[in-house]
């Protein structure tokens, strides 16, 4: 609502709402929606006697009319005389233009602030630097903050961290360095701040960089800034992705004792990494003091426990009674709950139970969620029940218009086993007409039915043609084309690939060290065999049980046709 009274004025009458003054603000509002702005609405601001400064500006830049409208006025504005915008007009029409998504406006509008004469303080400067990185315009927003920084703005801790979040989201990775470096040198009282450190510290455990992370909790205890229960989060959320799980639990631990309250996502995080890293006892045990923190365990929680007891294997019974707890604490199940459940269901063979799941999860009106879906289908198609699959393939492309390409590589895979490599064929053509485009796990499965149609060369073909569309083969991908040429071709085209593999980014793991194995047993070539067993030894690697069992098995044979 428009206001022309002034909150700040000394006058007493000013304290009290005047009715009339609200009246001449609802009518100059709606001409502005009715007439738009022009000679109408500029004739309306005489009449009312609404004197042009910087709050009438801010107030119409925060009202609901056109952004056009805004636009118009704000410039019209400008060239009034006497009247100069200043820093809170601009930001007025900055905000309103962010919300209608005009970028190409609002840049000109941040560009045309920066040449004016407005003093730019640190609070306009971090609002932009988060607005530009909101948009992606990363380079635009470096170019800002040293354009603005040059102009004796000096940043606070709040633009800093702004300018790192987002160098950080886009993986700019030196530049925060750059950034940070900058901001320890324009002052020791900058650099100690919390939210600063927690993000540096994420970004540091992002790259893998643990120890530097670490440094920063120590730089953090030398400086005496405190550690927030999110710098905490960061830093156990951190040490558990790097497998130091007993290192994230004591950070915990001295946590407590420090007197930093956990919250809700700290405990949910911690609950997952124990439960990752086979602590079920540890997780749960911390799910029953959770209350003992004033945190109640919410959706995610129950997901994190239920999530863990599949990996752990255990009974079915097990996971049913939690999934029954959460529902009778009144907490709804998510999408994510499903997934969870029918996905746990379908590893452990108990595919009935998740289409029961299935079923329930579209009774509460539920989208259709691929990963479940994808779930169901890979387990019906190992059970050979590929009718069905293909039933909820067909009833997913339904529901949705269309599906991932996560599904279709998994019906493709099933039909290529099951002998009808056509239809595999055909949605793999689907796929591409439809815009979404094949990744590795697609091509695999494709050059996978291919390798057990014996088209050998093809799936070769198709494996060069992945490549020039931009999709990266995975080991897998060399390790079908290997398998097509050990077991229908012959050892000189397999060995041949073999050492392309050994001179290429992707080495030869254990299934190809194997398969070239048995491919050599089988063709009689054990002098080769061995020095390729030797090879695998110093790589590491072991030749599996299949394998040894294929080369006493060649011996054997040779035994035999000799005597």
């Amino acid at each position: 609502m428009f206001r022309l009274h002034d909150h700040n004025s000394t006058n007493p009458n000013c304290a009290r709402p005047n009715r009339s003054i609200r009246e001449l603000d609802e009518r100059f509002l709606r001409i502005l929606k009715i007439f738009k702005w022009g000679p109408d609405a500029e004739k309306a601001l005489e009449v009312l006697q609404l004197k042009v400064d910087h709050r009438l500006v801010r107030e119409v830049m925060s009202v609901d009319v056109e952004i056009g409208v805004k636009i118009q006025f704000f410039k019209w504005a400008s060239k009034r005389r006497k009247f100069e915008h200043d820093t809170t007009t601009y930001m007025g029409l900055i905000y309103s233009l962010e919300g209608s998504g005009l970028v190409g406006e609002l840049w000109r509008t941040i560009q045309e602030m920066i040449k004016s004469d407005c003093v730019i303080g640190p609070v306009e400067l971090s609002e932009i630097v988060r607005i530009l990185g909101k948009l992606k315009m990363v380079n635009k927003a470096l170019s800002v903050f040293y354009q603005i920084k040059a102009r004796k703005c000096s940043p606070t801790a709040s633009t800093y961290n702004a300018m790192i979040a987002m160098l950080m989201q886009e993986g700019c990775y030196e530049k925060v360095c750059e950034v940070y470096n900058e901001m320890c040198d324009d002052g020791e009282w900058i650099a100690a701040h919390p939210k600063i450190y927690t993000t540096l510290m994420g970004m540091y455990f992002k790259s893998g960089d643990v120890e530097r992370a670490l440094g920063l909790v120590r730089e953090m205890k030398e400086k005496r800034c405190p550690l927030t229960v999110y710098t905490y989060t960061e830093l156990i959320k951190g040490l558990g992705k790097a497998g130091r799980v007993e290192d994230a639990y004591r950070v915990f631990l001295n946590m407590r004792k420090d007197g930093c309250k956990p919250d809700i996502v700290l405990l949910n995080n911690l609950i997952n990494i124990l439960g990752k890293a086979g602590r079920l006892e540890d997780a749960i045990e911390l799910f029953g003091d959770m209350g003992s923190f004033h945190c109640e365990p919410n959706v995610v929680t129950y997901n994190t426990i239920m999530k863990a007891l599949f990996e752990s294997r255990a009974p079915s019974s097990e996971i049913a009674f939690w999934f029954e707890r959460m529902k009778e604490k009144g907490i709804e199940p998510s999408e994510f709950t499903y997934s969870i459940l029918i996905d746990g269901f379908c590893k452990t063979n108990k595919v009935e139970k998740a289409l029961v799941l299935l079923e329930e999860m579209d009774e509460k009106g539920f989208p259709p969620c691929p990963a479940a879906y994808c779930s169901l289908i890979n387990a019906l198609g190992k059970e050979k029940r590929y009718e069905a699959a293909n039933e909820l393939f067909q009833e997913l492309k339904e529901n949705c218009g269309s599906s991932s390409a996560r599904v279709y590589a998994v019906m493709i895979k099933h039909f290529g086993k099951c002998g009808q490599f056509s239809q595999a064929m055909s949605l793999f053509n689907e796929m591409r007409k439809l815009g979404c485009n094949p990744d590795v796990f697609a091509y695999n499965a494709l050059m996978s039915g291919m390798v057990r149609a014996g088209m050998i060369d093809e799936a070769h073909s198709l494996l060069r043609e992945m490549e020039d569309q931009g999709c990266a083969p995975d080991i897998n991908s060399h390790n079908i084309i290997l398998n097509g040429f050990s077991k229908s071709i012959g050892p000189e085209r397999a060995m041949e690939m073999f050492s392309k593999m050994k001179s290429s980014q992707l080495k030869p793991d254990a299934v190809s060290y194997n398969t070239l194995l048995g491919c050599l047993s089988r063709a009689g070539m054990f002098e080769q065999a061995a020095k390729l067993m030797k090879e695998m030894k110093s790589n590491g690697f072991e030749y599996d049980l299949i394998t040894y069992s294929s080369i006493l098995e060649a011996v054997g044979k040779i035994d035999e046709d000799n005597s």
